[in-house]
């Protein structure tokens, strides 16, 4: 093999969507200081440069994006592109269907102008692929890791670019997709809630103002996330089986039963765009760091979206990440070192913990289809309600501004 195709680097990323691209973009004020030489390898190709004509589409999957990550974003210097595209979510509406309890959160509550954001993927993803551009970054793309070997000074990646890569902290943030965890031999803890979510966008009778709406019912929770105009992002969680005659249904039909299942809350459903679903496991990686490796985003933690924190966690993860990583350097440590990723994953764990036993104590609350246990919980909700100081720190949390 040709010297030439021999490359280092101090930090190499696997995977350049959202956790993977945000990873690099915050890593940038350290790219400055410390001269890191940080590559970025990603196998699907760059379809459009970041320069492009943005073309919307009824379609188009979005994310909700906490305060708290909204002022991560700030930091890196993409939030003001990315609010360009965004819808404001300033109030949350909990109930259940069928009972008389609610709980509402509202961004006045804690005294801000806003509780999240829901933002287009391809649009988060365009502005923080701008951002990289700015940066002195190495870019294998498309490129896979088809190879991985442990070292005494981090690891080495084939690419299937032809080059080899010797990295001193390698990043999993690929989500999983690539296999290379149970390539490590790291294992994960998955526990299948026997749940699909069913995922569309709607168009809605009347403006949503800023309205998130989490309603559980007995097939499963549904949520409604605000978008720009009168459209929502919906979630409708169904018992696995059960979601493929919905996906069969026309339109009309679709929309008829969507609006039995959750009400007249949110107005009139009027018009329904691609209908797509996917399996819901929870999914825990049994180690995230190793000497030299670190694992983040989905490749790390699968949560139920019920509670729409796991793209929020994974920002945290990488602030918390990159955060340890400046400690370290200040310190004279390597990145990939082992103490280094030790403090890492003690600043990750209590949240990271906490998040993922909320999102799953949530589901299988909400699952129990008892008739003293539905009252209880909507007297809870009642409660909750009416409680200032409860409904206020839980309103915190869903910001993400308090762990």
């Amino acid at each position: 093999m040709a010297e030439a195709e021999r490359q280092t680097a101090d930090i190499a990323i696997v995977g350049g969507g959202l956790v993977g691209a945000s990873l690099a973009c915050v890593l940038a004020p350290l790219i400055a200081r410390y001269a890191l030489r940080v590559a970025v390898i990603e196998a699907a190709p760059m379809s459009e440069s970041a320069q492009s004509a943005w073309q919307p589409s009824f379609d188009a999957r979005a994310s909700a994006i906490a305060e708290g990550s909204a002022q991560r974003f700030q930091a890196m210097g993409v939030w003001e592109a990315m609010a360009e595209r965004a819808a404001t979510i300033r109030r949350i509406h909990v109930s259940e269907r069928g009972r008389l309890g609610a709980t509402r959160l509202s961004a006045e509550d804690v005294g801000s102008a806003a509780l999240g954001h829901v933002v287009p993927n391809a649009w988060m993803g365009r502005v923080l692929h701008r951002r990289l551009a700015e940066l002195p970054l190495t870019w294998h793309c498309p490129a896979s890791v088809e190879g991985i070997e442990p070292g005494e000074a981090g690891y080495r990646l084939r690419l299937s670019d032809g080059n080899v890569l010797q990295a001193g902290l390698t990043v999993l943030a690929d989500g999983g997709r690539s296999g290379l965890k149970e390539r490590l031999g790291i294992a994960s803890r998955e526990v299948p809630y026997d749940q699909v979510a069913l995922i569309a966008n709607v168009a809605v009778s009347r403006p949503h103002g800023g309205t998130a709406y989490e309603r559980f019912t007995r097939e499963g929770p549904i949520a409604l996330l605000p978008l720009p105009g009168q459209q929502m992002a919906l979630v409708w969680t169904h018992a696995k089986g059960r979601e493929q005659a919905r996906l069969a249904l026309s339109d009309g039909d679709f929309l008829e039963a969507l609006q039995r299942a959750f009400g007249d809350r949110a107005g009139r459903f009027r018009r329904v765009g691609s209908r797509h679903a996917y399996p819901l496991t929870l999914i825990t990686a049994r180690e995230t760091i190793r000497p030299g490796l670190a694992v983040l985003g989905n490749a790390a933690h699968a949560l139920h979206p019920v509670a729409g924190q796991g793209f929020n966690l994974a920002l945290r993860g990488v602030t918390d990440l990159v955060d340890t990583l400046g400690e370290a350097l200040a310190a004279g440590e390597a990145p990939g070192d082992l103490t280094t990723l030790q403090a890492f994953e003690a600043r990750r764990a209590s949240d990271r913990d906490a998040v993922t036993r909320f999102s799953d104590a949530l589901v299988r609350l909400f699952d129990i289809d008892d008739f003293l246990f539905s009252h209880a919980r909507a007297a809870g909700l009642i409660g909750l309600n009416l409680s200032g100081p409860l409904r206020r720190g839980l309103a915190r949390r869903a910001m993400g501004v308090e762990r």
